[in-house]
């Protein structure tokens, strides 16, 4: 696993990218496994949860960018794929008092679309970032907080984000720094979850095998290079 170092480096430096760089992998990164989950110019590879085809409305791709839009309703996407062991990595920016988050260990076998979330959100402006920081950017939403001295964020500005699973393991990572790590099924894990509004979820706070979820808020929130690449079992 590279260094934190490294990591910070290639995460920052994906911020500054020019649009003609968006959404593009390396030969080095192909050569090590990494898919684009969006290719800069449509919603292939992406559907409405329990449908066949992407939304109508509420999501759209412009200038390299998948952009949820405040304007419209489209429902939460999810990836056609699904995925056991990865490396998830991305690229966002959300509008003032947004909220928004990328979910994973989505299920259509349970009746809605609930699955870990990593939240994005403006901690500060939006009321449910002020709950507490298990609802704020970064944590396992309503579950696990992430560290207090955590990279900061504002609302219009780029971030890069990361959750990586690998057997039991998950950790969450922001702007270049590990700010969550977990254990899958472990007792704190198990009591939290027992705390949380996903109390009566079967299964919940376990390794599923699953598809990538990003949410619909309502409010506005852009993505560019999401890219996955999977992992063996730990």
């Amino acid at each position: 696993m590279k260094s934190l170092a490294l990591v910070s480096v290639l995460a920052l430096s994906s911020l500054s990218l020019a649009a003609a760089e968006l959404n593009t992998l390396t030969a080095a990164e192909k050569a090590a496994g990494w898919k684009l989950l969006f290719d800069g110019k449509s919603l292939t590879g992406w559907r409405n949860f329990k449908k066949k085809e992407p939304p109508k409305q509420g999501w759209v791709v412009e200038d390299g960018l998948l952009k949820k839009v405040s304007t419209a309703s489209g429902g939460d996407l999810i990836t056609d794929q699904v995925f056991d062991d990865f490396d998830l990595q991305w690229d966002w920016r959300i509008s003032a008092k947004g909220n928004n988050g990328i979910k994973y260990f989505i299920t259509e076998e349970r009746g809605s679309a609930i699955g870990h979330e990593y939240q994005m959100i403006d901690d500060e402006g939006n009321p449910d970032g002020k709950v507490g920081p298990k609802h704020q950017t970064a944590s396992f939403y309503d579950v696990l907080p992430p560290k207090e001295d955590k990279p900061p964020t504002k609302p219009g500005e780029w971030n890069h984000s990361r959750v990586l699973v690998q057997g039991n393991h998950v950790e969450h990572w922001l702007n270049g720094a590990k700010v969550l790590e977990y254990e899958l099924g472990s007792e704190l894990v198990k009591a939290e979850v027992a705390k949380s509004k996903f109390k009566n979820v079967a299964g919940f706070g376990t390794h599923l095998k699953g598809h990538i979820l990003l949410t619909d808020h309502h409010d506005e929130c852009s993505f560019r290079n999401i890219k996955i690449r999977e992992l063996p079992a730990k």
